[in-house]
């Protein structure tokens, strides 16, 4: 596993040992950045949470390509020591914020994020759950974007988004989200 594009391209990434954590593909994470880039332009600036974190992947990648801060939620102990590890390879510390939380346990967002990147166990139904929650909390705002992985043919069902656009990628199906816009 390796950072794709930007100021880290090409560095090594540790993925957690056994089978608790499943890492997204290079190649799913290339399709997924690809999307992002499509829509967004640029990364410059933008604050992210990397919810179900694993070993901080897919924050790291917007980081490495211009995004200002990342939060990670991670509970699994494994999977907190690599994207700990991850991030003091990277010298990354200054634009991140690892909290060893369930995605659940986050609270009130003092605003909404730019990006929110979703990976949750496959066949869990967690990031519908998660989302609709952080919905609710202000995490998500009319501006953001939400990118969420499941397993391919899994649907994402998320009552309170609307889907931009979907993609399969090997094993994973990428779902892009927002907020819909208000009526009026």
């Amino acid at each position: 596993m390796r950072i794709i594009a930007g100021e880290w391209r090409r560095r090594p990434l540790k993925s957690p040992p056994g089978d608790a954590t499943r890492p997204t593909a290079d190649r799913t994470r290339e399709t997924l950045f690809s999307m992002l880039a499509s829509r967004l332009g640029t990364f410059e600036g933008l604050t992210v949470a990397d919810l179900f974190a694993g070993s901080g992947a897919l924050g790291l990648e917007a980081l490495s390509r211009g995004a200002a801060h990342c939060l990670f939620a991670e509970n699994d102990a494994a999977a907190l020591r690599s994207l700990r590890a991850n991030i003091a390879a990277l010298r990354a510390q200054p634009q991140c914020d690892v909290r060893a939380i369930s995605v659940m346990q986050l609270g009130k967002a003092p605003k909404p994020v730019d990006l929110i990147l979703l990976d949750p166990p496959y066949g869990s139904g967690a990031g519908a759950v998660a989302l609709d929650k952080l919905n609710r909390l202000g995490w998500i705002g009319p501006a953001s974007w939400i990118a969420l992985e499941t397993a391919r043919g899994e649907d994402a069902n998320v009552r309170s988004l609307q889907v931009e656009a979907e993609r399969e990628s090997g094993a994973a199906r990428i779902t892009l989200l927002r907020a819909p816009e208000p009526e009026g």
